[in-house]
Parts: structure tokens; C-alpha cells; sequence
């Protein structure tokens, strides 16, 4: 499969192209801050009218990645929808569709921030859950090991040659990783900001998104 593949907690995992997660032995797919819905509520709130396609563009990959590693586990981990109401607007087709990547699949909708408590989807719906070593939650706790997270967008930046090229990435140390924003309208958060450095430890590294994973010291000077 192409990804970059890395261990925590004696796990071996597998960070795709796309900022999904796979976790083999569990045959689960992590992906985190799908902010479904996100064009209209930003509509919504009175702001820019964006092409209304993120949702089937997120939903496209999502499907893509379920289908090559066939997931028999999805793990969504946090801020699915980009508000309760976001969630609630989405077409009848794209609610289908969701139903649809749910069959037959073991499927948990962790609370994000933005999507507290339940939304009317099928499901588990919960505030972290454990699998094998690991545990998986919308936000870091920074006490933790073995945690797998996201919320915060992650993007780093390359430079060589004069240029540059920015993307969203994965964070990952001794203890944690933390997901980039697996949704089509999202920004990040860059890697050196300090938030992200307080939480990642002098080891940690970013592995970028893209259609060749690529792999650097995240705190880098």
C-alpha cells in the first residue's frame, strides 16, 4: 500500500496519500476533521458563497480509501460535520451515500468540537474509544501515550531550491500522532506553531500528504 509506514506503541501503522490512517491488524481506517457541510455554513453565517462540492470531494476519497484497504472499521475522529446544522443540511444523496460506506462496516463517530454529541447518522457515537494499544480521541491530552488525534490541522512547509511547497501532514512522536484534516475546505495550523510544539516531543516527525508521502523533522531549525 502506498503510504509511510511507522510504529507506536508496537503498532504498526500506515499513513495514506490522502491523510487517512490505516491500522492493519484492527483492518480499521482512521481519518479525522472531515468537516462535512463546511460551504454551507459558512454561507449560512454570511460569508463567502463557496462551490458547494466539498462534501461529495471528501466523501469520494473516503470511498477510495475504504475500498483499497478494505476497512472493515472506520473511525472518524472528530468534527465530522462542520456544525449540527451542517450535518442536518446535507442532500438526501449524500446522506445515502454515508449509509451506504456504513454497510456492512463497524463505523465510530468521535465528538469533535464542532460536532458535539450525537448526529443523526448510523453508528457509534462516542468520546474516544480504544483499540488494541491504542487510544483514539478528537483532542491531544498531553499526558497521554498511545493516542491517535487530530483537531488541530497540521501543515508543514518544504523549501529547497528557492521554492516552496506547503501542505497538510501527520505528526507522530513516541507517544501520539496527530491526523491532518481529512475534509476538501479546510486550512491548517503549521507545524511550528506552539501549541503543536509543546505537544510533540524533539523527535517528532511530519510525514506531508501527497501523492508520495514524504517524511522530515518536524521541529526543525
Amino acid at each position: 500500500m502506498n503510504g509511510h509506514d511507522f510504529i507506536l506503541a508496537n503498532t504498526a501503522l500506515t499513513a495514506l496519500p490522502s491523510g487517512g490512517l490505516w491500522f492493519a491488524e484492527a483492518q480499521a481506517l482512521i481519518v479525522s476533521d472531515l468537516h462535512l457541510g463546511k460551504s454551507e455554513r459558512i454561507a449560512r453565517r454570511g460569508g463567502l458563497m463557496l462551490p458547494p462540492y466539498e462534501t461529495q470531494d471528501t466523501l469520494t476519497r473516503l470511498e477510495t480509501d475504504i475500498d483499497a484497504c478494505a476497512a472493515k472499521t472506520i473511525i472518524c475522529l472528530g468534527d465530522s460535520f462542520d456544525d449540527l446544522v451542517a450535518a442536518e443540511s446535507l442532500t438526501e444523496g449524500e446522506r445515502l451515500w454515508i449509509t451506504r460506506l456504513q454497510a456492512g462496516r463497524k463505523w465510530v463517530w468521535i465528538e469533535g468540537n464542532h460536532d458535539p454529541g450525537p448526529v443523526n447518522f448510523g453508528g457509534t457515537h462516542l468520546a474516544e474509544i480504544r483499540l488494541g494499544a491504542l487510544i483514539f480521541r478528537h483532542v491531544a491530552d498531553p499526558g497521554a501515550h498511545a493516542e491517535v488525534s487530530g483537531h488541530y490541522h497540521p501543515k508543514t512547509t518544504l523549501r529547497a531550491r528557492g521554492h516552496s511547497v506547503t501542505r497538510a501532514c501527520f505528526l507522530y512522536d513516541q507517544s501520539r500522532v496527530i491526523l491532518p484534516s481529512y475534509g476538501t475546505y479546510t486550512g491548517g495550523l503549521r507545524s511550528d506553531s506552539q501549541v503543536l510544539e509543546t505537544l510533540m516531543g524533539a523527535d517528532a516527525r511530519a510525514i506531508l500528504t501527497g501523492p508520495t508521502p514524504q517524511v522530515v523533522p518536524m521541529h526543525r531549525r
